[in-house]
């Protein structure tokens, strides 16, 4: 049992890595966004790193009607999600090795 333990808890530390990694690209996607930066005509690859790696997690999302105006509360809802993702996954984790006692 204790294999199982060590086998969750990485898994739980592993989505709780990715998910902070992911906000803080998003963050830093947003502010880029807000000063002006357009990565795609800017010749820095850093920049186009960043936005290519949050295009993955929020192409999904922008499919759905969350705009108000010529805000869009994309960022916010996938930022709300990747804060709710490890908690979901460390409950189910947590929920099926407490059945296998």
């Amino acid at each position: 049992m204790p294999i199982v333990t060590s086998v969750v808890s990485a898994t739980i530390f592993f989505v709780d890595a990715v998910c902070k990694i992911l906000y803080w690209l998003l963050i830093i996607r947003v502010v880029l966004s807000w000063v002006g930066v357009n990565p795609y005509t800017n010749s820095n690859e850093l920049l186009g790193a960043v936005f290519q790696a949050s295009d993955v997690i929020l192409r999904p999302f922008q499919r759905l009607p969350l705009r108000i105006g010529v805000i869009d509360l994309t960022p916010i809802v996938v930022i709300y999600l990747l804060h709710i993702l490890p908690g979901l996954v460390a409950t189910i984790l947590y929920s099926l090795i407490g059945g296998l006692r």
